[in-house]
């Protein structure tokens, strides 16, 4: 792996595309005047972009492994709100699915980047 910045990874890129969807969906009636339910889907959406970048630009492998953590976790709570988008009516069987696949994409591919950090000699610049 030879990224120079977050903005290049892939995985960031597709999260970056998540929560740009995710701010879509919740723009339309009548989920735009469920205020706090928008809000929180909105952030767990965001935050695994946020949180993917905050550790890369931690410089270690450690912290990063930490907050892709967090991000993969930030997919899954997104997962879940988006079965509770639908339980409310707010989106159709369809969306669930597009939602349910992109963060289940996602989760996936935060895995691997874990797994391949976990398993790399290289442990970032922090500690050169």
């Amino acid at each position: 792996m030879n990224y120079t910045s977050f903005e290049d990874l892939p995985i960031w890129q597709k999260s970056r595309e998540f929560a740009k969807r995710v701010f879509e969906i919740t723009s339309e009636e009548p989920f735009i005047k469920d205020f706090r339910f928008r809000d929180q889907i909105r952030a767990s959406a965001g935050s695994i972009s946020d949180n993917i970048a905050e550790g890369f630009e931690r410089s270690g492998n450690k912290e990063f492994v930490q907050f892709l953590y967090i991000a993969k976790g930030s997919s899954g709570e997104a997962r879940s709100q988006s079965y509770r988008a639908f339980d409310f009516h707010y989106i159709t069987q369809e969306t669930l699915e597009e939602l349910k696949h992109k963060t289940t994409e996602l989760s996936s591919e935060i895995a691997g980047l874990i797994k391949y950090l976990k398993n790399s000699d290289f442990k970032g610049a922090k500690y050169k």
